[in-house]
């Protein structure tokens, strides 16, 4: 833990000299107990940005090849992503994603914070894509509040196609927590469908991002 908030204390000291970000709504994060933070997704930078501002450590997801890059870089950004909790997973392995999700639920069933994209990857386009039921499962497993998170402006921060960090001011806000009756595992597709799109409404409501019915896609993905 001592690293991980070495991290996030240096990381937020960052952001906030070199975005000057806007940040709302910090009283919604749980102060005791499990939760999951539910965001859109506009950034690499997303988790980042949300692991260091959020008031308690939060683990996300990251995609498996930021652990196994080559020479220095590539070491440099397996010891970031560690010293910040993340969970390395496959991309469009669906197995593993199973087992990540099941990672997840250790996490929380030591009281900690856990942090999914509902849209699974980021949006290119701006639109607020349909939520991929993951973080409902999740939801209705355990029980833990899920707290929705609206991010606007952070695709100024590594505009598409484009490599490298942009400074530029952007906003993050935490929503009332939602409440969901813990099922366990044992729980009907139909139900999970309605609990993550209450979640996706909760976060529309935060982000004022235009909605599509459709599942975002990775680019390459035809």
């Amino acid at each position: 833990m001592a690293l991980y908030d070495a991290t996030r204390l240096l990381t937020r000291g960052t952001i906030a000299t070199l975005c000057r970000p806007t940040v709302e709504g910090l009283e919604n994060v749980p102060t005791d107990g499990p939760f999951i933070v539910a965001p859109n997704h506009l950034s690499f930078f997303d988790s980042v940005i949300v692991q260091a501002l959020t008031p308690r450590p939060v683990s996300f997801f990251a995609k498996a090849e930021y652990f196994t890059g080559k020479g220095v870089k590539g070491k440099l950004m397996k010891s970031f992503f560690e010293s910040v909790n993340s969970i390395p997973v496959e991309r469009g392995e669906q197995a593993a994603s199973v087992q990540a999700l099941k990672t997840l639920l250790d996490i929380l069933g030591r009281n900690e914070g856990v942090g999914i994209y509902p849209e699974g990857t980021r949006s290119r386009d701006g639109i607020l894509y349909r939520g991929r039921t993951g973080v409902g499962w999740l939801a209705l497993t355990t029980g833990a509040p899920v707290v929705p998170v609206g991010i606007i402006g952070t695709e100024k921060l590594q505009p598409a196609g484009s490599k490298g960090f942009r400074p530029a001011r952007f906003t993050l806000r935490f929503g009332k927590p939602l409440y969901f009756d813990k099922t366990g595992p044992d729980h009907s597709l139909p139900a999970r469908r309605l609990v993550t799109d209450t979640i996706m409404d909760a976060i529309a409501e935060l982000t004022g991002q235009e909605r599509s019915t459709k599942y975002n896609q990775s680019p390459t993905v035809e």
